[in-house]
């Protein structure tokens, strides 16, 4: 300075000091006026707020001033072209890379939601309530992270004969009965095993089988067992000893499948009571030679040796029409209704021939009649409703003497 005021004169150096003066407040001036032509502006970046002075004409230089570049998914709360206002607040989000699989297919997605259940709203993703995914919706989004979604499918459960499905999204048997607290007994049987896996509309099928010991009370038949009786006539039989039935107890394992029985095994048994055999005698006793034996009509037995003829027998009484009452052999049967009378052709059986009737027993030959020819009788009853009792039979007539 020394130097530069030996130099000039004193007037000169004044105005060189009053010039220097004057640019430095024109610069001062300056300054402050485009400080102050600055517009005010708050820039939020990814939630940080920044207050910032521009004089950016628009949202895209002021991001560019800022260093700001907007990529094609980021969210920005203006046009790029929108001008710059005085206190205007400009949000800028950088968008973030998401990938979404379901079952096993990819798919990428940008987001600028913060949590998986807005970004899920935000790309109009539902999902199944059985489907499997691997994030709640309250948890956040990060960048270049991944979302697995595994769908539910149905298959039928068939357990011990009562069906019901359920939707699912493992493919293992034995997972899927845990996952529903299905549980087996060690003789259950399952299809396909536990280790298989499965496809949606298949089923599982469950048998439940029980063992049990059962204990039945059966009946020992009794036996019957002959003896030959010497004193017995031959062909006869006489009961000896009742029979009586005994008592076993038999256990058997018993097998249900889905509450039916399949098998039945006889594990023991024990005779309770003995079965007492019953005991009949066998007539071996052969007839007196020459003797038949005849039952008369009340029950007891006649033997004779005479010959037996197989014959028509009517009846009739001694108040018919036409009939005196006495027989052709002097017999008055009013005076003996009861009378065992027999009209007879004489032909065939004589006149006062003892004789034995079926089912009328001993009488003797005493009468005749018109329409009694050949192998035929009338047989004497006390009356008519005895008669017509009686009817038209065949019997057997045996000649007595």
């Amino acid at each position: 300075m020394r130097i530069i005021s030996k130099l000039l004169p004193a007037s000169k150096w004044k105005l060189v000091i009053s010039s220097i003066g004057v640019l430095a407040l024109i610069l001062f001036t300056s300054i402050v006026l485009f400080e102050a032509t600055k517009a005010e502006v708050v820039v939020t970046d990814n939630g940080e707020q920044q207050p910032v002075k521009t004089h950016a004409n628009t949202v895209e230089e002021l991001l560019n001033e800022l260093e700001i570049v907007v990529g094609e998914h980021d969210e920005l709360s203006h046009d790029l072209s929108a001008n710059i206002e005085n206190n205007m607040n400009v949000e800028y989000k950088t968008a973030k890379e998401v990938t979404v699989t379901v079952d096993g297919n990819h798919y990428t997605y940008y987001t600028t939601e913060d949590t998986v259940g807005a970004f899920f709203e935000e790309q109009g993703l539902s999902f199944a309530a059985n489907d499997d995914i691997s994030h709640e919706n309250s948890d956040e989004i990060i960048n270049g992270g991944s979302i697995t979604v595994v769908s539910a499918f149905e298959v039928i459960i068939d357990d011990g004969g009562k069906e019901k499905k359920i939707a699912t999204t493992t493919s293992k048997v034995q997972d899927i009965l845990t996952e529903n607290n299905i549980k087996l007994n060690e003789l259950d049987r399952v299809e396909p095993g536990l280790e298989q896996d499965i496809k949606e509309g298949n089923a599982i099928t469950i048998v439940r089988v029980e063992e049990q010991e059962e204990e039945v009370v059966d009946t020992i038949a009794f036996q019957t067992e002959t003896k030959q009786d010497h004193s017995l006539e031959k062909g006869k039989e006489k009961v000896v000893t009742d029979g009586k039935d005994g008592k076993v107890t038999k256990t058997y394992k018993v097998v249900m499948e889905n509450g039916r029985e399949v098998s039945r095994e006889l594990l023991n048994e024990e005779v309770k009571e003995e079965s007492v055999n019953k005991v009949v005698a066998v007539g071996t006793k052969e007839p007196e030679a020459g003797l038949v034996t005849l039952s008369h009509s009340n029950g007891e037995k006649v033997q004779t040796g005479g010959k037996t003829i197989t014959m028509t027998a009517s009846a009739f009484t001694s108040g018919c029409d036409g009939c005196s009452g006495y027989t052709a052999t002097g017999i008055n049967l009013q005076a003996n209704p009861n009378a065992k009378v027999i009209a007879v052709d004489p032909s065939v059986i004589p006149l006062g021939t003892k004789v034995w009737v079926e089912g009328y027993g001993e009488a003797i030959a005493g009468d005749t009649g018109g329409s009694i020819k050949g192998n035929r009788i009338d047989v004497h009853v006390p009356s008519k409703s005895d008669a017509y009792g009686w009817g038209v039979r065949k019997v057997k007539v045996k000649i007595l003497d």
